[in-house]
């Protein structure tokens, strides 16, 4: 009788449900997504830039398979004959002219075209900004070094997404873009000029680029991609969520709202993101073609300026003194080795340090809690160097436009930025790192002699004192809860002294200020009972 009700309430249900329990019984999905859904999630705005990314690629990819549809990635020459007048009768490619007919012929084509590269710069300016926001709070700790690596490789595809993304169109702009990129690959020794006769298919500019291209930038990347961000959220719903430190917040417990609302919110962020990103796309003019005309080889775009995540390395480029040495009868150009060096370095670095601070460290546990910047001072000194070394590269991409705007002669700009790569992030590193301590200094005393009120008060020995008020549990906690770590011992072996190194520059002396003890609280306040009054 029992069997019978069940099966009359499953009938009445519909087949859908009977499907899902036919699933969960098989595969258990249902069952793995209760258990997940009854974690909460912090609620804090920086955690938005992560969903930025993610709904900034959601746009990339609806707007990119609309695009497929009436892109032709080939370089057969036809004659223009679309509605484009100072164009016609022009020889261009079909990529070119199937770009021009997708832009003035197809309803929408061109807003769905713009909205595709504004969702891309959207989304690498986010993930760089997400990026930093991990490395400042330390969210890259154990145990997600792994998370840390799948963003960073995110990153570096997004940005090698966009660059073969706006070569397909093959005009002039694009064009001058990748006779650089194939210069950059031509000074790699003995492997570039394979490389180059590989990716080109044949000697450049080939006749295989926009397919070759094409595919990579259609399938291989946005595979891969796709796999990393199912991995990254995949290992986020395991190790849970990182939060800000704060009153009843530990290393054991998640506080935030329920999971119900936080989807509430995440769905309407998914419309405002795809919401900017169209109404950028309807009113900003991005990558007009028709302006920069078909690709010739003969022919450089004036005023040629890539998309800001690549600035860097034409900004390497551009500063680069035209170095070359001969070994061995064989020409080494150095003007375009040393830039791809270090714009590479540039990234590695990134990438490595959690490995390198965890090695440091030597701390093995888990870690929920995030840092406040001012109580890593060096880590959040190497940050604003890295920054400030990109953008210089960056004002180096420009120097051209610079030149020309404020009337001053090209090579004082690019012997500018060649000065500011090298004194510029040193600097920003030591003012970075005195803010920081100079912070934790102002928390310490704010601990032990309480917040300023701004009442002056007269004792009866005539002494003048500023009224100090205690500091609420709240904040006393959010001053105190942090850990410092001590440097490691010293050791035997190259590998010990290098790791105790590098460990005494992060925790050592005059990297941070001792947060004050119970002790010394207790003994401060007994010491100045006058001084405080309660709230």
């Amino acid at each position: 009788m029992d069997d019978q009700t069940e099966e009359e309430e499953a009938g009445a249900r519909g087949g859908g449900e009977r499907i899902a329990r036919w699933a969960d019984g098989r595969l258990g999905p249902l069952s793995l997504i209760r258990a997940k859904a009854r974690r909460v999630f912090p609620d804090h705005w920086s955690f938005l830039l992560g969903e930025i990314c993610l709904y900034s690629f959601v746009v990339i990819v609806v707007t990119g398979v609309y695009l497929t549809f009436y892109f032709h990635p080939s370089l057969n020459e036809v004659e223009y004959k679309g509605t484009y007048t100072p164009l016609q009768g022009q020889t261009v490619s079909e990529a070119f002219d199937s770009t021009m007919r997708l832009s003035f012929e197809v309803r929408g084509g061109l807003l769905i075209r713009q909205a595709h590269h504004w969702a891309a710069v959207v989304f690498i300016g986010a993930m760089l900004v997400h990026m930093l926001r991990v490395f400042f709070t330390g969210a890259f700790r154990k145990p997600r070094e792994v998370q840390w690596l799948f963003g960073f490789l995110l990153l570096v595809l997004g940005m090698f997404g966009g660059l073969t993304g706006y070569d397909l169109p093959d005009d002039l702009l694009s064009g001058t873009g990748l006779a650089v990129v194939n210069g950059t690959i031509l000074s790699l020794p003995i492997a570039g000029t394979y490389l180059s006769m590989f990716l080109f298919g044949g000697e450049f500019p080939g006749d295989d680029l926009v397919a070759r291209f094409n595919t990579i930038h259609v399938l291989i990347i946005p595979a891969i991609m796709i796999a990393l961000l199912v991995a990254h959220l995949v290992l986020l719903f395991h190790h849970r969520h990182t939060q800000y430190p704060g009153p009843g917040r530990t290393n054991g417990n998640v506080v935030g709202p329920p999971p119900k609302v936080r989807a509430v919110k995440s769905t309407g962020l998914f419309f405002l993101v795809a919401g900017v990103i169209l109404a950028m796309a309807a009113l900003v003019q991005i990558n007009p073609i028709w302006l920069y005309g078909p690709y010739r080889v003969d022919q450089v775009s004036a005023g040629s300026q890539p998309d800001w995540y690549m600035g860097v390395a034409d900004g390497l480029l551009r500063v680069m003194p035209g170095w070359e040495i001969a070994l061995w009868g064989n020409t080494l150009a150095l003007d375009n080795l040393i830039p791809l060096v270090a714009g590479a370095g540039l990234f590695l670095a990134m990438g490595a340090y959690p490995f390198l601070e965890a090695w440091a460290t030597g701390d093995g546990r888990d870690q929920h809690l995030l840092d406040r910047p001012r109580n890593r001072p060096v880590r959040t000194a190497l940050g604003v160097a890295w920054i400030t070394f990109y953008l210089v590269s960056l004002v180096g991409a420009a120097n051209d436009i610079i030149a020309t705007r404020f009337h001053v002669s090209v090579e004082s700009v690019t012997w500018t930025v060649r000065i500011g790569l090298i004194v510029a992030p040193p600097a920003a590193y030591a003012v970075a790192k005195r803010c920081a301590l100079g912070l934790q200094r102002a928390d310490r005393d704010k601990v032990l002699h309480g917040r300023e009120t701004g009442v002056v008060k007269r004792l009866p020995d005539g002494e003048f004192i500023e009224v100090h008020a205690p500091v609420d549990p709240a904040e006393l906690h959010l001053l105190t809860q942090h850990e410092q770590y001590t440097p490691l011992a010293a050791g035997a072996g190259r590998a010990r002294r290098l790791r105790v190194l590098f460990s005494r520059a992060l925790y050592g002396e005059g990297s941070q200020v001792p947060k004050p003890t119970a002790q010394e609280y207790r003994e401060i306040a007994n010491d100045h009972p006058r001084r405080t009054q309660p709230r």
